[in-house]
């Protein structure tokens, strides 16, 4: 009897999310660069295919968005547990990894097959072991509850065809006090030459963060395209 009332509990908790979703998200016509599903006013864009995966690791792209910046802008401590959210081909969790040292670890998650096996591929090119490759959902990163010491998204965010289900999800997984980073192309710069659905305002994501257990830390401007929103976990 006790197995049914839980099952039956699970199946009314699993219709009652269903409801919520559909009144969470709202459908109409695409844009081009869109899949017409939006979130808060927003407009979700399409995923950048593994196909395009070698414009994530271009010779200028230090030039055009200085990661090294970025990275140096994480305040990074030897040991910590770093999670790079749609991590492409590894090409900032590669930067990450030096700086955390062998006692720490970035989990390199991508939701593409392909993506994870060009970044698990490309860490044993550069001779990397505290990089490893976790293949996520759609709705969940699949990290370790209560770990993560940073999380970062960068230029991804804005592609998550669930992006509630998917910052609940990496909320979980953070530390209390944990932080939980947002790199986005300025919308509010017209001079940045990514197309309008690929950018994300900084009003925007504070919007879109605040239905979480999450605290505003800060914002960096020091980027030339980007923004670099940085939330920390607060219960």
């Amino acid at each position: 009897m006790l197995n049914q009332v839980s099952l039956a509990r699970k199946i009314n908790d699993h219709n009652q999310e269903k409801k919520t979703e559909n009144t969470r998200y709202h459908f109409g016509q695409s844009s081009p660069d869109g899949i017409g599903k939006f979130y808060m006013g927003r407009e979700i864009s399409h995923v950048m295919g593994h196909l395009a995966a070698g414009w994530l690791e271009r010779p200028e792209r230090e030039q055009e968005e200085r990661v090294s910046l970025l990275v140096e802008a994480l305040n990074l401590k030897v040991g910590d547990k770093v999670a790079d959210i749609g991590a492409g081909t590894g090409y900032i969790a590669r930067q990450i990894a030096v700086l955390i040292g062998p006692e720490g670890i970035v989990y390199g998650v991508d939701v593409q097959p392909e993506m994870v096996k060009l970044l698990t591929d490309n860490m044993k090119q550069y001779h990397i072991t505290n990089v490893k490759g976790i293949l996520g959902k759609i709705d969940d990163p699949n990290l370790p509850i209560n770990s993560i010491d940073l999380a970062i998204m960068v230029d991804v965010y804005h592609e998550f065809s669930h992006p509630y289900e998917m910052i609940r999800s990496i909320c979980k997984s953070l530390k209390p006090g944990g932080r939980l980073v947002f790199v986005e192309y300025r919308l509010e710069d017209p001079s940045v030459p990514i197309k309008r659905l690929h950018k994300m305002s900084e009003l925007q994501v504070l919007k879109e963060a605040s239905p979480h257990p999450l605290e505003w830390v800060e914002t960096i401007h020091t980027l030339p395209r980007q923004h670099i929103i940085i939330f920390k976990r607060v219960r």
